[in-house]
């Protein structure tokens, strides 16, 4: 199983812009090597288990949905997104 070590807000937090700051959790099929984890720079990846976890931080639905095409693009498959601010229940989440 793969544990994130991110510690996230209980609730979105804003960036120097004001822009609101979501954070996701996109799982991918597969490991991914050194090479391909350079193309999600910003993003916490970890893989292991036969699958890739990317967490970190999204400011707007065109950045995540430029992650989406990233990950098409390379061919990878994606197994699934989760919002991660808005499931208090989400493992890896600070309560403080």
């Amino acid at each position: 199983m793969i544990t994130p070590t991110a510690r996230f807000q209980p609730h979105s937090a804003c960036d120097a812009a004001g822009m609101a700051v979501h954070h996701y959790r996109l799982v991918i099929d597969g490991e991914l090597s050194q090479r391909y984890a350079r193309a999600f720079e910003g993003m916490e990846v970890r893989s292991g288990h036969g699958e890739t976890e990317l967490t970190g931080e999204i400011v707007d639905p065109s950045q995540l949905q430029g992650l989406l095409e990233r990950i098409a693009g390379l061919g990878l498959t994606l197994k699934s997104v989760s919002p991660l601010d808005s499931d208090p229940a989400s493992p890896g989440r600070s309560g403080s």
